[in-house]
């Protein structure tokens, strides 16, 4: 039913492209208007006033339930409408939600949480420790197929005390417990307990009743038009200022952009072609505009698993052959710096210190020249008969289509003949994903998310079916992050990840290209979003319009 690794790797892969993307979820829209010019025909349930907050974006959303979702709207969604133990906060800081306050062990396996009383869900029954327990024995049930099973494997178990207080029990320490794993949306367990764990992901739960105990209910789903959400009363934090959220999806960024100026759309996040065109609205006062560095990267990925990417000297060359300034200008209209190395520079992970492959064509041709390859007859490199000849691919987007293009034109300056391939966006994780495969190479992205974990992106055990588009494979990296992720003090962790990183970003498993900025725009007078590379909806519940 699912594809547990491919859907998963859609979620992290579209975090940082879907306007005004959150960590813990929050949300966006649905609406398949042909409308060129950004009219899209709404009803009144979608006019922009100071009871309704209208998010604008261009992905739709499938489904509401943390455990089966794995597009970003869906799971922005999933934020508002479900509560979760803990939420973070700007900072990355774990702050309370349905928990008021936790323990931890001495040997880190034993996490206790204290819940707050008298939640309620959106129906008016009581939130208790029986729902907390029901919620998190989904993904370590045996029969769960859904995408989120590697997030849960270190539970051991989940204990019911009382009524308001819940043991987990790990079965060895993990740092990600905290800030990722209790971050998943808590399900009601008087209406699904008794529904099979086999056909739960397919529940009509999922799309046509979603109860939460979220600061916004699920009223309306106008399928390829908006979905309404209505202020929760009852929230535990305080009933939301703002009445209304309509998640509204348009054709394109240039939809978006009109609509955002025509206070059609009062919140959504700006792609770098049209900054310039969001500072003047800004400087005429039609809107708000907030940049900021993104938790995010983007790469172009070498399929270790083809032999003409399996020797360093070639990687080392593919990287010096790329002026990724000039793509940062070309693609992002400089709204990005500069990437060497995993992580992100709003990470607290982020290690800058590692070897740095600059731009040097010449220096690229010389490690060529080591590697074997020489100048034929068609000025194509070759070696052993095989000329230096490989394929693109990418999804369907300005951006990447634009960086594919640079580097072809750059590595045909080397020699390297390039022809790029673009696909429709599902068909590219099907076909690039596991356990296909199918690329020499492709040009992506990756967001992190609360916690910065490199394991899923460059261990071993991620090969077969994982993040490790890659193949990459080494047995020192293997063992830095298989400890790491069992620290729990951040400065020690971080000495582990930032040696992993350092011998990544040598051996160059890909070729890291920029570190895209983010742009979130909105009406002048909402009062509460920041750009934050951690929880763009931070306590969304006091957001108000002046």
């Amino acid at each position: 039913m699912f594809k547990k690794s491919s859907l998963f790797l859609v979620s992290l892969l579209l975090i940082f492209l879907v306007a005004a993307c959150t960590s813990g979820g929050s949300s966006t829209t649905v609406d398949n208007s042909n409308s060129s010019d950004g009219n899209t025909g709404t009803d009144s349930s979608e006019s922009a006033d100071s009871s309704n907050l209208i998010i604008g974006t261009t992905s739709a959303p499938t489904l509401f339930n943390p455990f089966y979702s794995t597009d970003t709207s869906s799971m922005a969604i999933e934020g508002f409408i479900f509560s979760t133990m803990i939420t973070v906060d700007r900072d990355f800081n774990p702050e309370g939600d349905l928990a008021k306050d936790w323990e931890v062990s001495d040997d880190g396996k034993s996490w206790t949480f204290h819940l707050h009383e008298g939640v309620k869900w959106h129906d008016g029954e009581d939130l208790t420790a029986d729902d907390v327990v029901f919620t998190y024995n989904i993904p370590i049930n045996k029969e769960y197929d859904g995408p989120r099973a590697y997030t849960y494997k270190d539970i051991e178990s989940v204990t019911k005390i009382d009524d308001y207080t819940v043991k987990f029990r790990l079965n060895q320490p993990s740092a990600a417990f905290l800030p990722i794993a209790m971050q998943a949306g808590i399900l009601p367990e008087h209406i699904l307990g008794d529904v099979p764990i086999t056909e739960l992901g397919e529940h009509e739960f999922n799309t046509k009743s979603p109860i939460g105990s979220g600061p916004y209910a699920f009223d309306k789903w106008a399928d390829g038009e908006y979905i309404k959400l209505e202020a929760f009363d009852d929230y535990h934090h305080g009933r939301p200022k703002i009445d209304t959220l309509t998640y509204k999806i348009v054709p394109d960024s240039n939809a978006l952009m009109a609509q955002l100026q025509a206070g059609d759309i009062n919140y959504t996040g700006v792609a770098s072609e049209h900054v310039e065109l969001a500072n003047e609205l800004s400087e005429d006062g039609i809107i708000k505009l907030q940049s900021g560095e993104n938790n995010a990267w983007e790469y172009i990925i070498w399929n270790l698993r083809d032999p003409l990417f399996q020797d360093l000297k070639v990687r080392q060359a593919l990287s010096h052959g790329l002026d990724k300034e000039a793509i940062i200008e070309a693609v992002v209209y400089g709204q990005g710096t500069v990437a060497h190395a995993p992580g992100s520079p709003a990470n607290w992970a982020y290690n800058p210190d590692t070897i740095k492959y600059e731009y040097n064509p010449e220096r690229a041709k010389e490690l060529l020249s080591e590697a074997g390859w020489v100048e034929g007859s068609n000025g194509i490199l070759e070696k052993d008969g095989e000329n230096f000849s490989f394929t693109i691919k990418t999804s369907q987007g300005e951006s990447r289509e634009k960086i594919a293009e640079v580097a072809q034109q750059q590595y045909a300056a080397l020699g390297i003949e390039v022809d790029i391939e673009v696909m429709e966006w599902s068909a590219f994780v099907e076909d690039t994903g596991p356990p296909n495969w199918n690329f020499d190479a492709q040009v992506s992205g990756m967001s992190i998310g609360s916690d910065p974990d490199p394991t899923y992106f460059w261990h071993s055990s991620e090969i077969e079916a994982g993040l490790n588009y890659s193949a990459y494979s080494n047995p020192k990296v293997d063992e830095l992050l298989d400890k790491q992720i069992t620290i729990l003090d951040q400065d020690e962790r971080y000495e582990l990840i930032k040696e992993a990183d350092a011998i990544v970003a040598e051996e160059l498993p890909v070729t890291f290209l920029y570190y895209p900025f983010g742009h979130l725009a909105h009406a002048p007078n909402l009062n509460g979003p920041v750009i934050n590379a951690a929880n763009s909806y931070y306590k969304l519940h006091e957001w108000y319009f002046e």
